[in-house]
Order: structure tokens, then C-alpha cells, then sequence
């Protein structure tokens, strides 16, 4: 038996139609299935599973990845509050500390009566109004302890419930379409992506026969200089050096007359 309502059901399969590949439509499937929940059920993981041709594991591994999907149960209305440096210099801590003292809870718990779910969040990405608030991933603008007793207030009204709605209901727009394209040209599309990857394939697991290694040539090269060394020098021996003549007296020269002196 479906965990998802039948409705839900018919929007998940036809999510899954959207995808060249089925596993594609996981993080779709996920929100779709926190809509009716409010949070990720581990029922409602192995059927998602099913319906992508994964296992219920890969479900929730990719889940526990996401700020954004619940694994656990959460309140009607998930208030975060961003403490990043814009919103922590515009008062943020004072106002986590206010909410907790305002709904009796620390971040990351939930009222008693299911109602409100609140955490600290990183950078929200509203940085011009600080601190900066979301409920439900909508924007709720800065606030003040005032404001913010204001909004919890609205909220339990049921007064913003045409902008804020229940938690898990990411959009309320049913998406209808998919590939701008036939089905013929997207089976043969499919079908030609399908022999080019086969082909990419068998190419790589076989070795390049055609081109010559020039690197294991290379290494063999030096390898053989290595083990040969440098050829050797031919150098002649150095000439000998002729003894030094016997010191003795020097000769007399003879007189520039002719005779003795």
C-alpha cells in the first residue's frame, strides 16, 4: 500500500516523467513527500526509493545532506533565525534569546503542542534586513522582539496562512513540463547518448597501440645512461720536464780587446 495520497502519488510519477534519468527526480520526490508529512518518514523514503530505482539508504543520505528536508519531525511552523555577522551585528543573538524565552524552547526543539520548530540558521541570504527571519523558507523581514511576539501571534491565527503555509510545502505550483521535445527524438537521442558512451567506454579499456610511448622510451633511455655512465677520456700524459742544469761558476768572457785582462 502507498504511503503517498493518491494525488501526491499521481504528482510524484509524473515528477519522475519529467527526468531523462529517474534517480534525478530524488530531491523533488523528497519535498513532495515532506508536503504531506510535514517531514521525511522512513515509509515515505522507501517508497521514493522505489519510484527512482534506488535503495531507501541513498534516500536518506541525501536527505540528512539538505537544511531543507526533515528526517525527524518537525513543528507546523519551522522559524529560523540567521546569527551570520550582518544579521549577529544587527541583533541577531539578542533575538534567538528572546524566542527561546518567548516559546519556551532552546534552537533546534519544538513547542509541546507541535506548533513551532525554531533554529539558528547560517546566512540567509536577506541581508539588507536584519536580523533576518524565515518561517517555512519564507521571508518574514527583520525583527525586533516586538515584531517578532507580533508574527508568532499572526501565525497562530492561521493569519498569514496565504503566504505562510504549513511546513513542507515548498511551492504551490504544480510544474507540468519537461523536455521541449518529442518522444521520438528523445528515445533517439537517448539511444545515440547510449553507443557514444559505450564506445567512450571500450575506447579507454583498451591500451593505444597505434602511438608509440615516448615516455617509457624516454625512461629507458636515461635508465641505460645510468648503468653505461659517461664514456670515458682520452687524455695525453703530461710532457716531461728536462732537468735543471748543475749550478756551477760562470764563464768568463773574453775580452773585448782580444787578450787577457
Amino acid at each position: 500500500m502507498s504511503h503517498l495520497s493518491s494525488d501526491l502519488l499521481a504528482q510524484a510519477k509524473d515528477l519522475v516523467a519529467l527526468y531523462p534519468e529517474p534517480r534525478s527526480a530524488l530531491i523533488p520526490l523528497c519535498h513532495l513527500a515532506q508536503q504531506q508529512d510535514g517531514w521525511l518518514r522512513p515509509e515515505a523514503m522507501s517508497e521514493i526509493a522505489d519510484l527512482v530505482g534506488v535503495t531507501a539508504a541513498e534516500v536518506q543520505g541525501t536527505a540528512t545532506f539538505y537544511d531543507m528536508l526533515h528526517t525527524e519531525p518537525v513543528g507546523t511552523y519551522v522559524v529560523s533565525v540567521c546569527t551570520n555577522i550582518a544579521c549577529l551585528l544587527g541583533g541577531a543573538q539578542e533575538l534567538l534569546e528572546h524566542a527561546e524565552s518567548a516559546l519556551g524552547v532552546r534552537a533546534g526543539g519544538t513547542t509541546p503542542d507541535g506548533v513551532f520548530t525554531l533554529e539558528e540558521s547560517e546566512c540567509l541570504a536577506d541581508c539588507d534586513r536584519t536580523p533576518c527571519v524565515q518561517v517555512n523558507h519564507r521571508y518574514v523581514g527583520g525583527q525586533t522582539a516586538e515584531s517578532f511576539d507580533q508574527l508568532l501571534g499572526d501565525l497562530r491565527r492561521g493569519s498569514l496562512a496565504g503566504t505562510v503555509p504549513p511546513h513542507g510545502t515548498l511551492v504551490r505550483v504544480r510544474r507540468s513540463v519537461g523536455l521541449e521535445a518529442d518522444q521520438e527524438t528523445i528515445v533517439t537521442e537517448r539511444a545515440a547518448m547510449a553507443v557514444a558512451q559505450a564506445t567512450r567506454a571500450a575506447n579507454t579499456a583498451k591500451p593505444d597501440t597505434a602511438k608509440p610511448d615516448t615516455a617509457k622510451a624516454d625512461t629507458a633511455k636515461a635508465d641505460t645512461a645510468k648503468v653505461s655512465g659517461p664514456p670515458p677520456t682520452t687524455t695525453s700524459p703530461p710532457a716531461p720536464t728536462p732537468p735543471s742544469p748543475k749550478a756551477g761558476p760562470s764563464p768568463k768572457s773574453p775580452d773585448s780587446r782580444g787578450g787577457p785582462a
